[in-house]
């Protein structure tokens, strides 16, 4: 019988539960009975310590009894850290995850870097040349990439950005530079080679930087080539473009967005914008976001832009999800 199999149900969810930010967990114990509650936090609190393996063993089972039944959109390196330094503190996580990397295989060299904070990884690749830099970004989560990207001098992001734009492939010489670099980085970890990057890449990860920085990047790109330049400018998705959604997309959109990020994007948006959400809510729900919104005076664009971005990242995975779809470009999202 393994280490999981001899635990209760009871303890097995105490661990997952420590595991979920205070919210989630809150959520997940409306759902029980109040047995269940009871016995569920009693078992917290005899944890006093839960080693690496069992915490494998614990969510290794979970995944294998919820594969049949549900099929998760997480890609989310980040999420994943933040759950195990929540349940484990820092330095007991990050050596988890380094024996998580110790068993993967193909493309673990990335996995690593995205795993680790934006600004470890910025350090140590900030003085190699540009295309390099930009060869790795490509490979990166996006919101990765636009954090490293942001922490950047403006001349070398600019560089990047444009390197990433015009990006088409990783050439054999090209595969092998990359390597040794990550080699002398992660103990030799090797990449899979893959046809990434280009005009969506660099859209998408400038969606996820800071606006001022934005611009300036695609006004380098557009000193290189203006038609370049507008490719990655038509297929990146503004906040006036959700004006494009249809209702039930909108809807989708509220049901994800917290009331108070909603009330300081809209403070930004053209009125038609403004009405667009609106109609799309309850009477009452409208009436109360138009009272904040006046009540909130003056807000700093840099605030608004914030909470606009974070909106445009809940569309996209949606979007992604495939339950909204996104005109852009040549294709649409779906």
């Amino acid at each position: 019988m393994s280490a999981v199999e001899a635990m209760s149900g009871a303890r097995r969810s105490a661990i997952l539960l420590l595991a979920l930010d205070e919210d989630s967990a809150a959520e997940v114990f409306k759902y029980l009975g109040a047995n269940e509650v009871q016995e569920i936090s009693l078992e917290m609190t005899r944890l006093q310590q839960v080693s690496h393996e069992d915490m494998k063993a614990v969510l290794e089972a979970f995944q294998h009894e919820t594969e049949d039944f549900v099929a998760l959109n997480l890609n989310s390196s980040e999420h994943i850290r933040s759950v195990l330094t929540k349940a484990l503190g820092s330095e007991r996580a990050t050596s988890l995850i380094e024996d998580i990397l110790e068993t993967t295989g193909e493309n673990s060299g990335i996995d690593a870097l995205n795993l680790m904070e934006a600004s470890m990884v910025a350090e140590l690749i900030r003085d190699e040349h540009p295309q390099i830099i930009a060869t790795i970004l490509v490979h990166l989560e996006r919101h990765q990439a636009a954090d490293i990207l942001e922490l950047f001098d403006e001349k070398l992001r600019n560089d990047v950005v444009l390197r990433v734009a015009t990006f088409s492939g990783v050439q054999p010489a090209a595969l092998q530079e990359l390597t040794e670099v990550l080699s002398s980085m992660l103990d030799g970890q090797n990449l899979k080679r893959s046809k990434m990057g280009g005009v969506r890449t660099a859209a998408e990860i400038l969606n996820l930087m800071n606006t001022s920085q934005e611009e300036v990047a695609i006004e380098t790109v557009r000193s290189h080539s203006e038609d370049l330049a507008q490719k990655i400018i038509d297929e990146m998705f503004l906040f006036e473009n959700l004006l494009d959604l249809d209702n039930r997309a909108i809807q989708m959109v509220l049901q994800e967005v917290d009331t108070n990020s909603l009330v300081v994007a809209l403070k930004g948006a053209e009125d038609v914008l403004v009405d667009k959400f609106l109609r799309n809510m309850s009477q009452r729900a409208s009436d109360l976001i138009r009272e904040d919104m006046e009540a909130r005076g003056p807000i700093r664009v840099s605030q608004v832009e914030t909470e606009q971005k974070a909106i445009l990242q809940v569309v996209r995975r949606l979007a992604d999800a495939g339950e909204v779809v996104l005109a852009g470009g040549d294709d649409a999202y779906v």
